[in-house]
């Protein structure tokens, strides 16, 4: 066979992967072309998510392997903050970890279980009083930081005048004052406290409507198939029924949990909490993002944070989620 023939065979072969990359190019330009408005529809939303949400998570996943003072430019030192993360730093494992897991564990699950069980009394009140009910368990929620700790500073004031010691003192059950909120044997029970008493947020609200739209004749059908309890019902037919209202909410808890964590700083007034007891990752992440100003080491321990919400994220939609969903 002569050269120039097999020159001939040869490059074809070779061309064809960059010819079926090259239709699959132009197919998909085609095909958005022929959706723009739909697109364009989306676009705002996009453009968004891209800005506020994709581009800060690359960003934090970048900076977490360089050194940054937000002075000189970052520096990359490799797997130098994990390392040191997992093996270094004392008070992340022993306080601000088991701490972080323990409190969300607590105030997340709780609060879960508590805003379900709520939205389910509630939603067999008459409709009159069913509104009133849904506010007053819903207003807790819009309170910022600030606010809560204003309302609760004196009810958990460690002196005789606080409203909790000032009741218990009269009431003979305590003969000195409790520092509910500065020591280490009580700060972690308040938070916990108050954190549920703000976990009734946009997940309990999702859950009572998922059970307010429920068929009423399920229950009709339920009776007939031998169901004889409320809490049967609740079991074979309500929690099935508002899977994915439950789904919602138990993502929101994990959320409401992590963002309420740093209700210890506003509680007892200091940073760190009162030997660390209320010491947390997000605060551990304000101590050296905006004290220190180690941002690389602080993006490290979002990502780490990050990775935490995920995998729960993860559980959460092995629990609730529908194959398809998944």
């Amino acid at each position: 066979m002569l050269k120039s023939e097999v020159q001939t065979q040869v490059f074809p072969r070779a061309l064809q992967p960059v010819k079926i990359r090259k239709n699959k190019l132009i197919s998909g330009l085609q095909t958005l072309w022929e959706y723009r408005v739909s697109y364009l529809f989306i676009a705002p939303f996009l453009i968004c998510f891209i800005i506020f949400i994709l581009l800060p998570v690359l960003s934090a996943l970048a900076l977490s392997f360089t050194y940054f003072n937000a002075i000189e430019a970052p520096r990359f030192i490799g797997w130098d903050n994990f390392r040191y993360m997992l093996s270094q730093d004392l008070i992340l494992i022993k306080y601000a970890l088991p701490n972080t897991l323990s409190f969300a564990l607590i105030v997340g699950s709780g609060g879960y279980v508590c805003a379900f069980m709520l939205a389910w009394l509630i939603s067999i009140l008459p409709g009159v009083y069913r509104k009133w009910f849904t506010l007053a368990m819903y207003t807790p929620s819009l309170a910022s930081l600030v606010a809560m700790s204003i309302i609760w500073t004196p009810m958990l004031s460690s002196d005789r005048i606080g409203y909790l010691n000032s009741f218990l003192l009269k009431m003979s059950l305590i003969s000195e004052p409790v520092q509910w909120v500065t020591s280490k044997e009580h700060l972690m029970t308040s938070m916990v406290v108050v954190s549920l008493w703000k976990s009734m947020g946009i997940g309990f609200l999702g859950m009572l409507a998922g059970i307010l739209n429920v068929n009423p004749e399920l229950y009709e059908a339920g009776r007939l198939d031998g169901i004889r309890s409320r809490l049967e019902e609740v079991w074979y037919i309500t929690i099935p029924s508002t899977k994915p209202q439950m789904l919602f909410g138990a993502v929101m808890a994990i959320v409401g949990a992590i963002q309420l964590s740093s209700i210890g700083t506003a509680l007892s007034g200091m940073n760190p909490t009162p030997e660390y007891a209320g010491h947390m990752i997000t605060t551990h992440i304000d101590d050296y993002g905006l004290k220190r100003f180690e941002l690389g080491y602080a993006t490290a321990l979002t990502v780490c944070l990050l990775t935490i919400v995920y995998f729960a994220q993860k559980l959460s939609w092995k629990l609730f989620g529908t194959k398809g969903e998944e």
